[in-house]
């Protein structure tokens, strides 16, 4: 039997020299693959108290909505700027060239909510400490960070550190 990072297509030099790319597109291409990344995410939060999965645009959503759908939990999306059609809470955040804004709906998590954040991939963590950061602004916990795959070398869990993290593939290098 295959193991999921056997389903992962690494692709030298790109987007530049020096840089392995991770594409999370073949494990989701292939039914056996996609799988077993759900059920490492499920194995992950087994057990675990929480209420919703919050999860990003767009492989967060790709992600996070079988895990919610199978453990019987709702699923809130973080998107970008712009794209949600409610009243909402922003923040931005820095990218390693300039910022970003992510948004949610104001009325998405209510206060004391348990919270479950799920994305494909962990690099510098920028866009999921700002995602916590907007849990905890409507007044939920987030009570663990899972992922399919972490970049180790860009020291993500370092912003962190402050939660419970997982991944389920861990790649030393960037």
């Amino acid at each position: 039997m295959k193991k999921l990072e056997d389903y992962v297509r690494s692709i030298p030099d790109f987007p530049e020299p020096g840089i392995i790319f991770r594409d999370v597109t073949t494990i989701l291409q292939d039914a056996d693959g996609l799988s077993l990344a759900i059920d490492s995410l499920r194995s992950m939060v087994k057990g675990l108290d929480y209420d919703l999965v919050v999860g990003p645009e767009s492989r967060g959503f790709i992600f996070g909505v079988p895990v919610s759908y199978a453990e019987h939990k709702g699923f809130v999306p973080v998107r970008k700027k712009g794209k949600l059609p409610c009243e909402t809470v922003s923040i931005q955040y820095e990218l390693e060239y300039g910022t970003a804004e992510i948004e949610i709906h104001k009325d998405a998590i209510k206060p004391g909510q348990k919270v479950v954040i799920i994305d494909d991939l962990i690099a510098t963590g920028g866009t999921t400490k700002a995602m916590t950061d907007l849990v905890e602004k409507l007044g939920g916990r987030v009570v663990k960070i899972c992922f399919v795959m972490e970049l180790a070398g860009l020291k993500g869990r370092d912003l962190l550190k402050d939660y419970a993290v997982e991944s389920a593939i861990v790649y030393e290098g960037k």
